[in-house]
């Protein structure tokens, strides 16, 4: 009989045990490297951010946080792998307007569903778009760009870090509200675009404003125009291109979401961490001084931002008709 009485007192033990455990595994993490996947390649805005991100982290956290480059698809590979990754906390995606927003009405197929597969934890930063052309174009401000597209339809070609992103849209945006065609080159991420473009091998491109400060500080490319309401500190002395073509605005953010499942005790505490390291004057002057704007917030305020941004760009891309294999 006590044989009897102490097995079941054991197997009680046990099923008692297992959520206690899982909560202490919990309340340890992180106790190995966690990866944060950029789906682009580096170099760009979204590879910056989640870089400056992963060094704060680590040093608050006292954990390696791995900053992985993951390009293709329009950013869909790299969410993919995170969408199909073990729900444990040790991975995260640094999400961006395509991936979380754009290419689902873009894409005929995609590899994850957006609305379920990521959810929210951190919103990073947001940046606005800036128009850059090679200095060898013949043109020193949006208005006279627009003049030379028109005089000249389909002779210049415009570079993008690839379909469904941003650049991509925001350049589709500007043709369609300014009436000229101009040539898309999609790349398979902001680094390789910037440095062609440098190089001469593309006209025009519209960009993040990080990615594309170096570029600017040091001549390489000529900034014409801003794609915010009004003009960047950064770049105090370059006008927004809504005051060309009035009404056009657009955007980027960058945030990071985790796969559907992930507990959401760890959820909570990379938000809250990241947004203490948001609000630390030295992160805000790095992040400033690249044209970027340190947000942060809870989960719930990501989530309802995305969903507002899933309705207009779905929007947008309905009106331009692009559709992508």
């Amino acid at each position: 009989m006590n044989a009897r009485l102490l097995s079941i007192l054991g197997a009680a033990i046990l099923a008692l045990g297992v959520p206690g455990a899982a909560a202490l595994a919990q309340s340890d993490w992180p106790a190995r490297p966690v990866r944060i996947v950029v789906p682009f390649p580096p170099g760009g805005t979204t590879d910056i951010s989640a870089r400056v991100v992963a060094e704060q982290l680590t040093q608050a956290l006292k954990q390696n946080f791995v900053v992985e480059n993951r390009g293709g698809a329009g950013g869909n590979i790299g969410a993919a792998e995170v969408a199909k990754s073990a729900p444990d906390g040790y991975t995260f995606l640094m999400g961006t307007p395509g991936t979380q927003a754009i290419n689902q009405f873009l894409y005929r197929q995609m590899p994850y569903d957006t609305a379920t597969d990521l959810i929210p934890v951190s919103f990073v930063v947001r940046v606005p778009n800036v128009l850059v052309v090679h200095p060898s174009v013949k043109a020193r401000s949006v208005q006279e760009l627009l003049d030379l597209a028109r005089a000249r339809p389909g002779a210049l070609n415009y570079g993008s870090p690839g379909n469904g992103t941003t650049g991509h849209l925001s350049n589709e945006l500007l043709k369609s509200m300014a009436k000229v065609f101009v040539t898309h080159l999609p790349y398979r991420g902001s680094g390789p675009m910037l440095a062609d473009l440098a190089a001469g091998t593309l006209d025009l491109a519209i960009d993040n404003l990080p990615s594309a400060m170096a570029f600017i500080k040091s001549g390489r490319l000529v900034a014409l125009g801003v794609t915010s309401s009004e003009s960047n500190p950064a770049l105090p002395d370059v006008p927004p291109i809504a005051r060309t073509v009035p009404g056009y605005a657009a955007e980027s953010w960058f945030v990071l979401v985790a796969p559907k499942g992930t507990p959401k005790a760890i959820v909570e505490r990379m938000s809250a961490e990241v947004d203490r390291i948001l609000k630390r004057p030295e992160v805000i002057e790095r992040f400033s001084k690249l044209g970027a704007t340190p947000v942060g917030g809870t989960p719930d305020d990501l989530g309802r931002f995305i969903a507002a941004e899933t309705k207009k760009w779905g929007a947008v891309v309905k009106a331009s008709g692009a559709k992508l294999d």
